[in-house]
């Protein structure tokens, strides 16, 4: 007969000929896609506690968290009234040209006033009034969860 196939039918063989496939010269990026993925969770998980570093004892409330995929900035006040962008102390005339200049002028960037429990009232609304008048229009106070305490019964 004409041609027979030989090598048991497993068709990497034809017609007597073994063809030989070339050294695979491709890398496996599976196993680092994996990895990465783990590192880039791991980082979104933690970037948002390493943004500020200040010392600020925040007041508790029990509002809900507001939500928003924006970086944001913030602005910290402490308890003895020193006003910080992000980590870097600075006097309240210095607060917007730096923000600005964080921002690109963009009035729709997201801040964060976070303002010590023990800092006057004022201090605070002042920052605030700052942020407004120079048009930043996505400034938001920061506070910490209250926890709810359990309700004690007097027994007499």
């Amino acid at each position: 007969m004409g041609g027979m196939i030989q090598g048991g039918g497993s068709g990497r063989h034809s017609f007597g000929h073994a063809k030989r496939r070339p050294p695979m010269a491709d890398i496996n990026v599976t196993p680092f896609v994996d990895v990465m993925l783990v590192l880039l969770v791991i980082f979104m998980v933690t970037a948002p506690l390493l943004t500020v570093g200040v010392e600020v004892d925040l007041p508790k409330t029990k509002a809900k968290a507001i939500a928003g995929s924006d970086e944001p900035l913030a602005v910290s006040i402490d308890r003895e009234g020193l006003v910080y962008v992000q980590d870097t102390q600075m006097e309240l005339d210095q607060v917007v040209p730096r923000l600005q200049a964080i921002s690109n002028n963009n009035p729709e960037v997201r801040i964060f006033v976070r303002g010590d429990a023990n800092v006057d009232y004022g201090a605070v609304m002042q920052v605030m009034g700052t942020l407004n008048a120079a048009g930043f229009s996505r400034v938001a106070l920061i506070t910490t969860q209250q926890h709810a305490t359990p309700k004690i019964s007097k027994k007499k």
